[in-house]
């Protein structure tokens, strides 16, 4: 099915940046400037939607020609290139967009054609579904989990590994007492941040990649 993996919808969606030769600051550089300030980790914008497993905002200049047989082609413009991959439907999704993170959504879109802010919901659903590209030929690496549920089982996975390592060479009965507990304290593990992996035992907040933005200018 196009844009759609198991539960996961692949979103892309394609926005021609303005080309105004009298602003100080072009259009496309002022998209860069303030991606490349943005967070990635658990302080991403993205990280509020708790429905992103990835998405990542461009500014793509023009199309690459890699010779023949492949024939030169260009843009008309430059596009700002926005893909995530999400848990739910798009109309859902874009909603919340408009509603939870619109700061960054007028900072980035209002650099680009048509864009007609998010005071009016509906027409921004509109305008983003009418820059959308169907993804034909999509996969998605955890297509039957959810956000939260893939941000689980990378947290049982760290969980199981610590776990091996501090008890190593213990004697069975001990070993059986520290599963149990162990067992329990998973069972009962509270639901994951998203945008932060912190196993148990760390000292550090170790980025994670779902549910982190990736700002490229």
């Amino acid at each position: 099915m196009a844009n759609q993996s198991g539960n996961v919808f692949g979103l892309t969606i394609l926005s021609p940046i303005l080309d105004d030769p009298h602003t100080d600051i072009s259009h496309d550089c002022a998209i860069r400037n303030y991606l490349a300030n943005l967070p990635r980790d658990y302080r991403s914008p993205f990280a509020k939607l708790s429905s992103t497993h990835i998405a990542r905002l461009v500014v793509m200049d023009d199309v690459i020609y890699v010779g023949t047989p492949a024939r030169e082609e260009h843009l008309q413009s430059k596009y700002l290139v926005f893909e995530s991959n999400l848990d739910g439907d798009l109309d859902t999704y874009l909603t919340r967009m408009a509603k939870e993170i619109p700061e960054l959504v007028d900072a980035v879109w209002r650099h680009c054609v048509g864009y007609p802010g998010v005071a009016n919901v509906a027409a921004f659903v509109a305008y983003m579904k009418k820059c959308q590209l169907e993804t034909t030929f999509y996969f998605a690496d955890v297509n039957s989990h959810t956000v939260q549920s893939t941000l689980r089982a990378l947290r049982v996975q760290a969980s199981v590994s610590h776990f091996i390592a501090e008890n190593q060479g213990k004697p069975v009965e001990e070993l059986q007492a520290a599963f149990r507990a162990f067992y329990e304290k998973v069972r009962n593990m509270p639901e994951e941040e998203p945008g932060v992996h912190n196993p148990p035992g760390a000292h550090v907040v170790i980025p994670l990649n779902k549910s982190m933005a990736a700002h490229n200018g």
